[in-house]
């Protein structure tokens, strides 16, 4: 029976841990053709000029690439020329949507691209920030890091005729909230939507919007070391706002000060430094938003949040990914979740959007959800 048994478990562990190679055939170009292309999608971390994601010659006019050993799942993907700037497009010069493929054997995907998006002269990007919204500084001081950043708040409409005080988001990506003319993938449209749910339901809010340090996102928003991006900078990022941004903003405007008003928020990377922020700070931070997190990029947390001594601290922690991200953002999220849940202190939701993507449009649909569950 031993002998029948053990072929069999390692038949299954073979299955389980299967692995599969994409090849990527782009048999025409409709300009550039002499141009170096790149795929660029969930499976490099949207990196849009990988060198291990460059296509190669592949007999004619024809460029391919192979990715190996890629697990079962869903990939989103597009093709540029080294930048974002140089992206795919129609023939039109319109956006499209990202490219998904399946995975679950051997897979040959052909393709046609049928522009670049630096072909047609660029429309200018409509301002699109409510009266509600403000810059409070271009170059505000983040002491940890010896940068600057600039600082977005949103105070709702009835804060100036007032004496309320209110609860804040404070919400990574600070570019991608308010305004389209900022936002290279699309706007939250944050400001227009609290403009609404604070109508319907009379929760009304602050909202302080950082930006991203561009380059320095995958460090700035990573609480550990990576071999690829270097030194994770994540928990000095969130000294910053617990113990720099948040008093000032404590200061200057009429906020609710304690945790049980004290939110965070953010997508992708945003999203495990969201994450990262109640863990480090849970007697500052009282709940986040954790919209799609990059847990594939510190698996380190899964064992340090299960350490995390959170005291007399009740976090409410809002758990969000679509079902056509990457091949493990959803196993990845329920995994944390399983690890937190042997805690008794947090309070947890979460939210599977099976046909979503890894986008700007899949969070702004989710969010209202999320404040309408954060604020009860």
């Amino acid at each position: 029976m031993k002998k029948i048994l053990l072929p069999l478990l390692l038949l299954l562990s073979l299955i389980t841990q299967a692995q599969y190679n994409i090849r990527l055939v782009v048999t025409s170009v409709a300009t550039k053709t002499n141009d170096d292309i790149y795929v660029s999608g969930s499976f490099n971390n949207w990196n849009p000029k990988d060198e291990n994601y460059k296509l190669k010659p592949f007999g004619g006019s024809r460029k391919g690439v192979v990715i190996k050993d890629v697990a079962a799942g869903n990939y989103a993907f597009k093709f540029t020329r080294g930048s974002f700037q140089q992206v795919e497009c129609m023939a039109d010069g319109r956006d499209i949507a990202d490219r998904v493929i399946e995975v679950n054997n051997d897979v040959v995907l052909e393709c046609t691209i049928a522009g670049w998006k630096d072909d047609y002269p660029d429309k200018p990007k409509p301002f699109t920030a409510s009266p509600q919204v403000r810059i409070i500084d271009t170059a505000f001081k983040i002491p940890q890091l010896n940068r600057t950043r600039r600082i977005w708040i949103y105070l709702p409409k009835g804060y100036a005729s007032s004496t309320k005080t209110y609860p804040v988001i404070y919400m990574h990506d600070g570019q991608n909230l308010f305004n389209e003319q900022t936002a290279p993938f699309g706007e939250w449209g944050v400001d227009e939507c609290l403009d609404t749910l604070q109508k319907q339901t009379g929760k009304e809010c602050i909202v302080v919007g950082i930006d991203n340090g561009g380059d320095k996102r995958m460090t700035e928003y990573n609480p550990y070391d990576n071999d690829k991006f270097g030194k994770g900078e994540g928990k000095l990022y969130v000294d910053f706002l617990a113990t720099v941004l948040k008093p000032y903003i404590d200061a200057k405007y009429r906020t609710k000060k304690s945790a049980e008003f004290t939110f965070i928020a953010g997508s992708s990377m945003g999203g495990l430094i969201s994450l990262q922020a109640v863990l480090q700070y849970p007697q500052v931070f009282g709940g986040a938003g954790v919209f799609s997190p990059s847990l594939w990029i510190a698996p380190q947390l899964f064992t340090d949040a299960a350490k995390v001594n959170l005291g007399t601290a009740n976090p409410k922690l809002y758990f969000y990914a679509g079902g056509k991200e990457s091949a493990t953002m959803v196993s990845d999220m329920q995994k944390m979740i399983e690890v937190l849940k042997k805690q008794p202190n947090y309070v947890i939701r979460s939210s599977v959007s099976p046909l979503n993507q890894h986008n700007e449009k899949a969070w702004r649909e989710e969010f209202p959800a999320f404040y309408k569950w954060i604020m009860q």
